[in-house]
């Protein structure tokens, strides 16, 4: 059983990571890795939301992480959760493809507050990533998830 110490600094390593996935909302331009969008309504309230249009566009949430709970152990205070979506049936022919895909499904989208006390939903599409595999199977499947995703967060008021 590992000690109280050793917890403590195990979970101050993993929120010293995630704070890495804090980043203020820049425009979207061509070019831009990370997608964001700036909606109204509250983290949770946008997460919520998010996880309904998941599961009505064919896919599911396969995982969540709230950082700014996390965060809280270090004193920083910041509204942030992610979760990680995918198809299970897309997820076995990608994986088929390339087990390396792991590094890109199931898809992160984060939402947080930024400076300005706005929400954003942020994630990169994922035939950003998958285009370096240079395997067409995998980047025509990659360009449906990024329609899916640019589809939902479009819908974000």
């Amino acid at each position: 059983m590992k000690s109280h110490k050793t917890l403590a600094g195990s979970l101050l390593a993993v929120a010293m990571i995630l704070t890495a996935a804090v980043v203020p909302a820049a425009p979207a331009h061509a070019g831009a890795l990370v997608q964001q969008k700036v909606v109204s309504g509250s983290v949770k309230d946008t997460v919520d939301t998010l996880s309904k249009m998941v599961a009505k566009n064919g896919m599911m949430v396969m995982g969540e992480i709230h950082q700014g709970k996390i965060l809280e152990m270090t004193g920083l205070k910041v509204e942030s959760e992610t979760i990680f979506v995918g198809n299970p049936n897309m997820g076995k022919k990608l994986f088929s493809a390339n087990p390396g895909v792991g590094q890109v499904v199931p898809v992160r989208i984060n939402v947080f507050r930024n400076a300005d006390g706005k929400t954003v939903v942020s994630y990169i599409p994922p035939s950003r990533i998958l285009a370096d595999y240079d395997n067409p199977m995998l980047t025509k499947m990659a360009g449906m998830l990024d329609d899916n995703l640019a589809k939902m967060a479009g819908m974000l008021k």
